[in-house]
C-alpha cells in the first residue's frame, strides 16, 4: 500500500514539474500575429485560354465546270505544284466534237446571213421605186435580221465550246501542295448539277493560322496583336508562338453556349504543325514587365471584425488619456462612399518596422488572381499582411472586401 502511495505521488512531482518548465514557452493566449508577404518587382500576366484546329491561310478546293472521263492525272498528294501547272486532263473528244458543231452551227449562219443580205439589198432599190409590194420588203428585212441574230447565237454557242474544251484541262489556281487527290485516271466526273471536287490546294505550309473558339465572357479581352502561346499533341514539349489577326463578329451558338472565332496567324517555318491539328491556346490579353506585384490574397484580406473593434475601443480609450498615448494602436481610415471601387482602387494592410499594421489605399492594375499589379501606393520591400492569428485560431487569408465594413475601412 505504501509503495503504491509512492509510485503515485512520484508521477504527480514528475508532471508538475514538466509543466513548470514547460510553461514560460507557452504562447500567450490571444496573442496576435500576422503572415506577410513583400512587394516585389516582376512581370505579371493576363491570359485567355481556348482550343482551335490548325489550318492553311488559303485553302482551294479544285473542280470542273464540265463532264467527262479523267484520261490523266499529273500530280499526287503532297506534291508542290505552281499557279497555272496542269493538274489533270479529261477526255476531249466529245468536247472538241461540240466545238466542231458549234463551229458548223457558225459557218451555216453565215452563209444564211450572206443570202438574206444580198436579198435584202437588191428589193431595197424596188421598194424605193414602188416596184414592190411592202409586204415583200418587209418580209426582206426580217429574214436579213434574223440572219444576224442567229449568226450572233451561233457564235455564242462556239465561244461556250471553247472554254469548254480548255476546262478539260484543270490547272492549278494558285502556288502550293496537294493536300487532296479526289480523283483517279477513268473515272467518269458528272459537272450537270454541281461542281465536283478533284483536288485540295494549300498555299503556304510555311503559314499557318489556328482558328480557336473564344467564349463570349472572354471574347472582350481578346484583341488584334496580342501574343499567343499554343501547344498540339504531335509535340507536347514544343511551345508554337503566333498572334491575334482576326476577331470574327460572328457568334457561334453550341448547345445554348456563344462563342467567337478568332484567328491567330503562326509561322511555320519548320513544317511541323500541319493542317487539322489541334492547338490548346493561350492568349496573353495583358502583360507587364518590371512592376510591382503582390499576392493576391494580400488584396483580399481583411483583419478579423472583432480585433478591429477592439483595436477602435483601445485608441480611443488611449485618446483620452493623452493623444501620445494612442501611437501603439492602427488609426482609421477616412474615405468618402465607394472609394475603394473607383478606379482599381482598394485598400490593403502593411507592417511596418514596429509590427504594427496599418491601411494603405493603392491603385491596382493587372490582376490574374494569383498576383496583383501595383500602381501606386506600394513601394519594392513594403510588407503586405495576408492572413492574422488571434492565437486560437487561423483567420482565412481569402476574405472578400464584400463583408461590413468595420471602423478601419478597408
Amino acid at each position: 500500500m505504501k509503495r503504491n502511495i509512492l509510485i503515485i505521488t512520484g508521477a504527480l512531482v514528475v508532471s508538475a514539474i514538466v509543466i513548470i518548465a514547460l510553461k514560460p514557452f507557452a504562447k500567450k493566449e490571444g496573442a496576435v500575429t500576422f503572415d506577410t508577404v513583400k512587394a516585389e518587382r516582376g512581370a505579371i500576366t493576363n491570359t485567355v485560354t481556348a482550343t482551335g484546329t490548325i489550318e492553311a491561310i488559303t485553302t482551294v478546293e479544285v473542280g470542273t465546270q464540265v463532264s467527262g472521263i479523267i484520261q490523266h492525272v499529273y500530280v499526287d498528294f503532297n506534291d508542290n505544284v505552281r499557279q497555272g501547272q496542269v493538274l489533270a486532263r479529261l477526255d476531249e473528244t466529245p468536247l472538241k466534237a461540240q466545238l466542231e458543231q458549234s463551229q458548223a452551227s457558225v459557218d451555216q449562219a453565215q452563209a444564211q446571213l450572206n443570202f438574206q443580205e444580198a436579198t435584202y439589198k437588191r428589193l431595197k432599190p424596188l421598194y424605193d421605186k414602188n416596184l414592190i409590194a411592202q409586204t415583200d420588203f418587209d418580209q426582206a428585212v426580217y429574214n436579213y435580221e434574223n440572219s444576224k441574230a442567229a449568226l450572233s447565237n451561233s457564235r455564242s454557242a462556239l465561244t461556250r465550246a471553247k472554254v469548254n474544251l480548255e476546262y478539260a484541262t484543270v490547272l492549278s489556281p494558285i502556288d502550293g501542295v496537294v493536300l487532296n487527290r479526289a480523283v483517279e485516271e477513268g473515272q467518269t466526273v458528272a459537272a450537270s448539277f454541281n461542281t465536283p471536287t478533284l483536288f485540295t490546294i494549300v498555299n503556304d505550309l510555311t503559314r499557318m493560322e489556328v482558328q480557336t473558339s473564344v467564349d463570349e465572357a472572354d471574347i472582350g479581352k481578346v484583341k488584334e496583336g496580342q501574343r499567343v502561346e499554343f501547344t498540339v499533341d504531335a509535340y507536347p514539349d514544343m511551345n508554337f508562338e503566333g498572334s491575334v489577326s482576326q476577331v470574327r463578329l460572328q457568334p457561334v451558338t453550341t448547345n445554348n453556349v456563344v462563342t467567337y472565332v478568332v484567328i491567330i496567324s503562326a509561322p511555320n517555318p519548320d513544317k511541323k504543325l500541319m493542317p487539322g491539328m489541334t492547338a490548346s491556346t493561350i492568349i496573353y490579353v495583358e502583360e507587364k514587365e518590371n512592376t510591382i506585384i503582390i499576392a493576391g490574397k494580400a488584396v483580399r484580406f481583411t483583419p478579423d471584425q472583432s480585433w478591429l473593434a477592439k483595436m477602435a475601443k483601445e485608441r480611443e480609450s488611449k485618446m483620452r488619456e493623452g493623444p501620445e498615448n494612442a501611437g501603439s494602436i492602427p488609426p482609421p481610415v477616412m474615405r468618402t462612399a465607394n472609394d475603394a471601387d473607383v478606379l482599381n482602387k482598394k485598400n490593403i494592410w502593411i507592417k511596418d518596422e514596429n509590427g504594427l499594421i496599418r491601411p494603405v489605399m493603392i491603385t491596382t492594375g493587372i490582376d490574374n488572381g494569383s498576383s496583383v499589379e501595383i500602381l501606386s501606393g506600394l513601394k519594392v520591400g513594403d510588407e503586405v499582411v495576408y492572413a492574422m492569428n488571434t492565437g486560437a485560431k487561423k483567420e482565412s487569408t481569402e476574405k472578400t472586401n464584400n463583408g461590413p465594413p468595420g471602423p478601419f475601412p478597408f
